[in-house]
């Protein structure tokens, strides 16, 4: 079962983070995991599998390559899916009265409320879909109430501290919010749950999101600040006129460590996605990557622990400007690249179906053998 609320405590068990795609450097402690690299013990099986469907060699393009990636992660040549859960975190930012949004922050609040009552486009395609939604106020500046189909883990009551002028939070916060993100993807996976995708909801996040890419990629910062909810020239030169002064105040240096971050511009509905990521392929189960804030949370999760990548994928490109910073980075190739942005998971909702398309063609499409189809001549 979910948790209805959870405990505010900072977890005993720590690791030294590194880089992404290096080995530990001894920067920071961040909460352990131990994650394996996915086998290729049948890779050639997979492959042998997949060419043999009655069909000329590579015609169902991408959907291949889902297949084959899934085969690796589940190490079978019959991979299933099995109760899919889309978890939405929720959390504030204080940097967001600071106008960097096109929306007053009480959307966040109200956001989750129409969460609540079945009415966003996550609810929509989570039900279109068959994916379970669960839905946690990470740190949302607004007292729900006990609310059925809310999980309570607020780390703060009024959400993160306005990162303009000082640290968005403590240390002790973020290592608790990564705890508790990565309990939440366990209680999914205990349920059943092997492909779990992530959203996230917070007015002001792609801030956080633009601030996190540029000091985990080393991209210019104009490159990672982009348009967000749909602000127009002017709001996009003063979104990045604050983006650079959260740089100057923080004065990070260039290989600052990931929870230095996180601690620094990060989100608490980030900083849970980052422990689901990691929990996830930890775990062993297929990852949904979504948009340029959920990802953003990847960037840091990979930057923990390198081979929660091979877990994971990539669902859409996003229309917002830091995404495609964030998929060259991580050497990323996304399933759809339809013009979306919402964030909420809902890229990973709608590429959902396809990933299954892989699976049923893997599953059940005859072979040139046991269709009594005669193979390619040359």
């Amino acid at each position: 079962m979910f948790r209805a609320t959870l405990a505010q405590t900072a977890p005993d068990n720590l690791l030294i983070a590194g880089d992404i795609g290096q080995p530990s450097t001894g920067y920071a402690a961040a909460p352990k995991f131990s994650i394996k690299a996915v086998s290729d013990s049948l890779d050639g099986a997979l492959q042998d599998k997949i060419d043999n469907k009655t069909k000329p060699l590579g015609s169902l393009g991408l959907l291949e390559k889902i297949a084959f990636k899934v085969g690796r992660i589940q190490n079978t040549l019959s991979p299933i899916f099995t109760n899919p859960h889309m978890l939405i975190f929720a959390g504030d930012h204080g940097a967001a009265k600071a106008g960097i949004s096109a929306y007053p922050q009480d959307v966040s609040w109200q956001m989750v409320e129409n969460y609540l009552q079945g009415g966003a486009g996550a609810n929509v395609f989570s039900r279109l879909n068959g994916l379970k939604m669960v839905v946690v106020d990470a740190g949302v500046a607004h007292d729900f109430g006990e609310r059925e189909g809310l999980i309570n883990a607020k780390i703060s009551p009024t959400g993160t501290r306005n990162y303009l002028v000082e640290p968005a939070m403590t240390r002790a916060q973020c290592e608790l919010a990564l705890a508790h993100g990565a309990d939440f993807a366990r209680d999914a996976i205990a349920q059943g749950c092997n492909i779990l995708g992530l959203g996230e909801k917070g007015i002001g996040n792609t801030g956080s999101a633009s601030l996190i890419t540029h000091l985990l990629t080393g991209a210019p910062l104009v490159e990672c600040v982009g348009r967000g909810t749909g602000i127009d020239d002017a709001g996009l030169a003063h979104k990045r006129a604050l983006m650079q002064q959260a740089i100057d105040r923080a004065n990070l240096p260039a290989n600052a460590d990931v929870m230095t971050v996180l601690t620094e511009f990060g989100g608490f509905e980030i900083v849970m996605m980052t422990g689901a990521y990691l929990a996830a392929a930890e775990a062993g189960i297929t990852i949904m990557a979504d948009g340029v804030i959920a990802t953003s949370a990847l960037l840091a999760a990979a930057r923990i622990e390198p081979n929660v990548l091979d877990y994971v994928i990539f669902c859409h490109k996003s229309a917002e400007a830091g995404h495609i910073v964030q998929l060259k980075a991580l050497n990323a190739d996304p399933i759809l690249d339809i013009g979306m942005r919402l964030g909420e998971g809902t890229g990973a909702m709608v590429a959902y179906p396809l990933l299954c398309a892989a699976m049923a063609f893997m599953n059940e499409m005859a072979s040139f053998e046991s269709a009594g189809v005669s193979k390619k001549i040359r």
